[in-house]
């Protein structure tokens, strides 16, 4: 038997399953398990512009001209950048551009090539 999960809204571990739903006797809050469910890590952490998934090692490319901060140069619109790194934050690829070196990019800037 699996025990049934603890409500999201109190914390409340009285949780019971109520035909499709899991209902919470103390606040009265109602969820479907399914909904629990596809909220994992399953899902990728970052999105090309194009919307698809971005994984460590992918190669992509720039779609647009990107004006570096605190230095003079530009990465130009079509730039390769090969083995990327997915991070955390704002700016979720961690990379080296040849060139530039290392930087950080941000994956709506980039297709997967």
């Amino acid at each position: 038997m699996t025990a049934n999960p603890i409500c999201a809204e109190c914390g409340s571990t009285f949780t019971y399953h109520d035909g499709t739903l899991f209902v919470c006797p103390e606040c009265g809050h109602e969820w479907s398990g399914e909904a629990e469910a596809s909220t994992g890590a399953d899902e990728p952490a970052a999105r090309d512009a194009n919307g698809n998934p971005l994984a460590d090692g992918d190669t992509v490319t720039v779609i647009k001209d990107l004006k570096l901060k605190g230095g003079s140069g530009t990465v130009k619109v079509g730039t390769k950048v090969k083995n990327i790194r997915i991070v955390e934050g704002d700016h979720d690829i961690d990379c080296k551009v040849e060139g530039f070196g290392p930087m950080k990019l941000k994956s709506e800037f980039v297709k997967k090539a």
